[in-house]
């Protein structure tokens, strides 16, 4: 890619297109965690020649696309409850073996939802600090940590309008420095030290995000 791309002859991108291009970004061969939520539709989209293994906090490795019709097994689902098929090979442990593949630095990739991430690459994803908010970490710290590479999938902007992708995260955090590339309906960035990049963006331009975006914003140029 030789530079930033805006598609300023489309709208947003659908919650199928984001999964798709994050299936095309995880390299072949890599063992992946998909968080609950919108990460989870990633598994619909990974060609089946890829060699990308799926992990689930909840005990297995070799996880399928989700399950439907004669294919649901009460017994076989991901983290967040949904049914899911199994790959050939896939294998079954215990939820602490599991953790501690997380924490061992043994994922190549997982794929997590955020309340707000910052430009440096700080994630908020598990309290909004609201008084009434029903806290919810589950695996999120672990894998912020343990994983090789985090990737956030989320909407630039919260209902308020206001953007999710920040200077300096104002929700408690899940971890610091640990999110490397961001993924949202209007465009695609690879956040770290020097800020955040804008890699692609859909029916938005460049200059408009750094009207609405409160971050060091940079231009793709190789």
């Amino acid at each position: 890619m030789s530079g930033t791309l805006e598609h300023l002859d489309r709208g947003p991108l659908s919650k199928d297109e984001i999964a798709a291009m994050i299936a095309r970004d995880i390299p072949d061969g890599s063992y992946v965690n998909l968080g609950i939520g919108q990460p989870t539709l990633v598994a619909e989209h990974l060609d089946a020649d890829s060699g990308v293994v799926l992990h689930t906090e909840n005990g297995m490795l070799g996880m399928g696309p989700a399950a439907t019709g004669d294919d649901v097994d009460p017994d076989l689902t991901n983290a967040g409850k949904i049914p899911v098929t199994e790959l050939a090979g896939a294998s079954y442990f215990h939820q602490a073996d599991s953790f501690a593949m997380m924490r061992g630095g043994h994922l190549d990739v997982c794929v997590l939802g955020a309340f707000q991430v910052s430009g440096g690459g700080d994630l908020a994803n598990w309290h909004t600090g609201a008084p009434d908010a029903i806290p919810a970490v589950g695996g999120a710290m672990d894998l912020a940590i343990g994983a090789k590479e985090v990737f956030v999938v989320m909407s630039l902007f919260a209902k308020d309008g206001t953007a999710k992708l920040v200077r300096a995260c104002t929700y408690p955090l899940t971890g610091l420095a640990c999110v490397s590339r961001v993924y949202t309906e209007h465009a695609t960035f690879v956040v770290g030290a020097d800020g955040a990049t804008v890699v692609e963006t859909f029916g938005i331009g460049v200059d408009e995000l750094r009207d609405r975006l409160d971050v060091d914003l940079h231009r793709l140029t190789t």
